[in-house]
């Protein structure tokens, strides 16, 4: 069959780019030359002492994974309740999976917390139960609180090498964290570039760093790896096809596929890694990215069992 008439494909993509070009400045607003610019988080208070606080989070998303596994490693699940929330491809935000004090969807408890909120409603999202308002959605801010405010053996953030960490996490933020959305996100071909170019010289640093190493910084697990560890652990899933970041895998990298099965066997880290629900969130609710919805689900579940042969001593969820 032959391709439709030169003007139905003109205006067909001129329609397409055009509302393409709306939904990102919504999901990813970009700068003047096309560079994914990810906004600041709206909510940035502070927790003094236990108290009765909440978690809302996503299972797909890896900046709410980096509180889970505070979470977990801490052992704060009796004293941290969480409310579960999952991507609505069809309003493009969150809902939850079950009410909460009458709320349906995350930005319904935002707007309880502050009437007349008009930002982003994101998780994760540290609630303030007694007080009944949002304290802090920026995540890398929760998971020090967390650390530094509940009471535990394991010190993820250790006063002597905090130094270290912090470089670590401004460097892997820049260029892993947030360097997968500037290549997904990317609205230009110089932009994208850019970011390809960044992330994978990252890697490879990571890579050679790595060599012999269990961790990141020190001796045990700290706020590095919790940072690092949720976009390592979704990279072959999701961002390697969907993103676009396919010039390696992170399994054809031997310390990083090593790293991320050490940190996935560490007490508690396995059972916050739902990865269906990671797949499902990513091709099914960025609708920009994938209007269809497509997924080689096989492909995908393969991949998983060959995460599961090579670097871990459990199985994976797909559930």
């Amino acid at each position: 069959m032959s391709l439709p008439a030169k003007a139905v494909i003109v205006l067909g993509r001129s329609i397409w780019t055009t509302i393409w070009q709306v939904m990102m400045a919504q999901l990813a607003p970009p700068s003047a030359d096309g560079e994914y610019l990810r906004p600041e988080s709206g909510f940035r208070g502070a927790i003094e002492s236990e108290g009765q606080y909440r978690l809302f989070v996503g299972r797909s998303c890896p900046w709410a994974h980096r509180t889970l596994l505070v979470r977990a490693l801490l052992g704060l699940e009796d004293l941290l309740p969480v409310s579960w929330t999952l991507p609505s491809a069809e309003d493009g935000g969150w809902r939850l999976a079950e009410e909460y004090q009458g709320c349906d969807r995350l930005s319904e408890v935002y707007q309880l917390g502050s009437p007349g909120y008009r930002g982003r409603s994101t998780v994760p999202m540290l609630w303030d139960e007694k007080l009944g308002r949002p304290v802090n959605n920026e995540s890398s801010e929760i998971i020090v609180m967390l650390n530094e405010v509940f009471s535990s053996q394991l010190d993820l953030y250790p006063v002597a090498l905090r130094g270290e960490i912090d470089r670590w996490n401004a460097l892997i933020y820049d260029r892993v964290n947030n360097g997968v959305y500037r290549c997904g996100f990317a609205q230009s071909q110089g932009a994208y570039d850019a970011a390809v170019e960044g992330l994978f010289g990252m890697l490879e640093e990571l890579e050679e760093h790595l060599e012999g190493r269990s961790f990141l910084v020190g001796e045990a697990v700290s706020l590095a790896d919790v940072r690092l560890f949720p976009t390592l652990v979704r990279f072959d899933l999701v961002y390697f096809g969907l993103f676009k970041c396919c010039r390696r895998r992170v399994r054809d990298y031997r310390n990083l596929s090593r790293y991320v099965g050490e940190i996935y066997r560490l007490p508690g880290v396995a059972d916050t890694c739902d990865f269906g629900a990671i797949v499902e969130g990513y091709y099914g609710s960025l609708f920009p990215l994938n209007p269809g919805g497509l997924c080689r689900w096989w492909e995908i579940w393969d991949g998983c069992k060959v995460w599961d042969t090579h670097f871990c001593s459990s199985p994976l969820r797909w559930d």
